[in-house]
């Protein structure tokens, strides 16, 4: 999707899958900002997109007892959003080793002036659901992932 804006957006990286983020009452905080806590929710709510874009569902997961499951993120909050903003919210795979593992960046850009707002980074690895242990990606998963990871 392509946000309307007379800013430019301007990504640390090509091709970005992009989705919208308009920003509500219940997730400002008591500095009138975004509360980080939204943010976090925002990053998961991009990857889970991002992901049934690419054909993966949240059924095809329970089928397979398999799941990607957050073991790190590194997030920079560069500015403060603000009840009304949009952001563009980016995400791109960057790394996926066909194993265990895959990691996502991610970047929010406010869409009235083009402003970098976030930079993230989530590491993934993937476990069965019925555990929670460590468990090699089944072909479906490192498949699709690799061949969308940045290169």
């Amino acid at each position: 999707m392509t946000p309307d804006s007379s800013a430019p957006l301007v990504w640390q990286f090509p091709h970005p899958f992009v989705c919208q983020w308009q920003i509500s009452p219940e997730q400002i905080d008591h500095y009138n900002h975004v509360n980080n806590v939204a943010y976090v929710s925002q990053l998961e709510r991009t990857a889970w997109a991002h992901s049934n874009a690419l054909g993966l569902s949240i059924e095809q997961y329970q089928d397979l007892d398999r799941g990607m499951a957050i073991s790190r993120h590194e997030i920079d909050y560069l500015a403060a959003a603000v009840l009304g903003d949009t952001l563009a919210c980016a995400t791109w795979i960057v790394a996926c080793d066909n194993k265990l593992k895959l990691a996502r960046q991610f970047q929010f850009i406010r869409v009235s002036d083009g402003l970098t707002m976030l930079k993230a980074r989530t590491e993934f690895v993937c476990i069965a659901l019925s555990s929670g242990k460590p468990k090699r990606m089944p072909k479906i998963f490192s498949e699709t992932y690799f061949n969308a990871m940045l290169t």
